[in-house]
């Protein structure tokens, strides 16, 4: 999606109402290392180091929905234990997000809790129950649905098994969208899709297909045959079937299947993308975006959201430098912000990679700087080198310096193989940039003691190290310039 086209739907989304219904999940991360294997039976053991929680499935949907700039009615069922109250309580954190959850007394909150070290899932314990809801609670939530979805450009319908979708829930869905004039969307776990009427669009993934329609989705005449036979057997209006790597394809009612490649990227974690990409799909469809542009929109929010740890939020901000560094060359796209720099650090961190942090001037690139970075770039998996701006190196270095501005040191820096991100800093010291970055490793040249380093305690308080570096002899930027002011007398 390009920036103008982006910006247009982003202008358009802020206070459009979204109504997200279906199972309420309440994520918990529980983060930690694994050192050893346990005596009592071949398992490792977690030493557990925090813990996060936050809302899933129909949650995470309206989470995304509101991080974009949307407004949400979340319609969600609960259980009267210790979980429910935890996620009326996350509900009531998120800006954005009004939380109307029905009680069920007799059912528990499903709970997913996900043990992780080293960015890996070792376990995932689940607490749920799956029987439909009926009776009273049923009916509680078809009129609590009809009363949320009031003023809605789009209702998003979550169905992940879990009891909350009956045929009285999607009946309800489909009379709040007729009467609000909104789109329903649906995004389902289940076998068949036939069970949810003339819905204005069905979002599965290629597996789902596959497995409703019992044939082949591996390439793109496979997928447009298997959606030819979803068409016949379900009443939907339109099918969208997301491809992971391969992108997204979209079947029409009257129209032929339309492909839409997505650009490569680097996946991190893939829990809670298909969330990111309903709320994206969803809110802009709300702003009355055609389906071009709704899908290119959340296809940058998947995009974004692959590369975050767990079932993270994306953000208009992100999704901007998302779209701008997708245009970017190689080198361009390594020049970061301190905020974008703690992103990937932390991204960095929960692969297990160690990170290690230089910084400097770096004017006039030489000999010498290629191999203070090398040397640098060998006691770490992940370099940033902190880039003094035009104004910081003048009060260093005087008039007349830099000889090469800002944007050429970045990209000339970002162009070397050794550099992994290149942070410009306006201050006298990257002592903001060390503390954002938190390095495993700091570096500077032999040339200062380790007492003499900007920020050495400061890394070695979190069990960091100082390294310095070998200078190459005869190689500076002062002694490049001096030799050309002497050339050219």
């Amino acid at each position: 999606m390009d920036l103008n086209a982006l910006q247009h739907i982003l202008g358009l989304v802020p206070g459009r109402r979204v109504a997200c219904v279906g199972d309420l999940m309440v994520d918990r991360f529980v983060y930690g290392d694994v050192t050893r294997v346990s005596p009592e039976a071949p398992i490792p053991v977690l030493a557990r180091s925090r813990e996060l929680q936050m809302l899933g499935a129909a949650g995470n949907v309206a989470r995304n929905v509101a991080a974009l700039g949307g407004s949400v009615a979340l319609v969600g069922l609960i259980g009267g234990d210790a979980e429910g109250k935890e996620a009326l309580r996350l509900v009531g954190e998120e800006p954005g997000v009004e939380g109307y959850l029905v009680t069920d007394t007799q059912r528990p909150t499903t709970l997913k809790t996900r043990f992780v070290s080293g960015g890996q899932q070792l376990l995932r314990v689940d607490t749920e129950m799956s029987r439909p809801v009926g009776g009273d609670v049923e009916q509680r939530l078809v009129r609590t649905i009809l009363d949320a979805a009031q003023g809605a450009g789009t209702i998003l319908l979550s169905d992940y098994g879990k009891g909350v979708v009956t045929e009285a829930v999607i009946a309800a869905c489909r009379q709040a969208a007729e009467a609000a004039g909104a789109k329903l969307v649906v995004d389902s776990k289940a076998r068949s899709f036939g069970r949810y009427g003339a819905v204005d669009l069905i979002k599965p993934n290629a597996a789902e297909l596959a497995n409703a329609t019992d044939m082949p989705t591996s390439t793109d005449p496979e997928i447009e045959a298997a959606l030819a036979r979803a068409m016949e057997l379900w009443q939907a209006k339109a099918i969208l079937v997301t491809r992971a790597a391969k992108g997204m394809s979209l079947a029409v009612r009257g129209e032929a299947v339309r492909h839409f490649p997505t650009a490569p990227v680097e996946v991190f974690d893939v829990s809670g993308a298909g969330d990111t990409t309903l709320a994206a799909l969803g809110l802009a469809l709300a702003a009355e975006a055609d389906f071009e542009s709704a899908i290119g929109f959340s296809q940058l929010a998947a995009h974004v959201a692959v590369g975050k740890v767990g079932t993270a939020t994306v953000s208009p901000e992100e999704l901007i430098e998302a779209a701008i560094t997708a245009h970017m060359a190689p080198a361009e796209a390594k020049v970061a912000t301190a905020q974008r720099m703690a992103d990937e650090v932390a991204r960095w961190r929960a692969k297990g990679l160690r990170v290690g942090f230089t910084n400097g001037c770096f004017d006039i690139l030489h000999k010498g700087h290629v191999a203070y970075l090398t040397q640098a770039r060998a006691w770490c998996d992940r370099l940033i080198v902190g880039l003094n701006s035009d104004e910081s190196v003048r009060a260093l270095k005087g008039e007349g310096r830099p000889v090469n501005d800002l944007e050429s040191r970045a990209l000339v820096l970002a162009g070397l193989g050794c550099v992994d991100l290149v942070v410009p800093f306006e201050d006298s010291t990257p002592i903001k940039l060390i503390e954002g970055a938190r390095p495993d490793v700091l570096v500077k040249g032999a040339d200062y003691s380790e007492e003499q380093v900007v920020g050495g305690d400061l890394v070695k308080s979190w069990g960091g190290e100082v390294k310095l570096a070998e200078l190459v002899n005869g190689y500076s930027t002062t002694a490049a310039i001096a030799r050309m002011q002497k050339e050219q007398a």
